[in-house]
């Protein structure tokens, strides 16, 4: 099983996916990975091992949700948390519940969530 501090990187990740959904025009980023990483530390028990969704934990990914408004905004949270979640292993369980994280928060995103997400590509 994944520590703690690889489930919150694989959780972030899940950050980066719902936030790319937000449309917006280019400008400097303005969302830190601190505040990412903020909101989804209340997700890090589910991701690990599944069971009840902490409502705390969907709070922090509609905000992140709400704060990706540019398309810097977006990108910088991408690459801030590919870079975080690079060579972290975790199991197939963990990366199925991260990626269900937006539909359960009733975050719509239109694209899966997978570390392989080419950030540049997202407007």
């Amino acid at each position: 099983m994944a520590s703690s501090g690889q489930l919150l990187k694989l959780v972030c990740l899940v950050a980066v996916m719902c936030c790319m959904a937000v449309g917006g025009p280019k400008a400097m980023a303005a969302v830190s990975c601190g505040q990412v990483v903020n909101n989804l530390t209340p997700c890090i028990n589910y991701v690990a091992n599944g069971g009840a969704l902490n409502p705390s934990c969907c709070t922090g990914v509609r905000s992140l949700y709400s704060l990706a408004q540019t398309t810097a905004d977006r990108q910088s949270i991408c690459n801030c948390l590919k870079q975080a979640v690079n060579g972290i292993p975790y199991t197939n369980a963990n990366a199925g519940l991260a990626a269900g994280l937006p539909g359960k928060c009733g975050v719509n995103i239109p694209y899966k969530i997978s570390p392989s997400t080419d950030c540049k590509t997202i407007k």
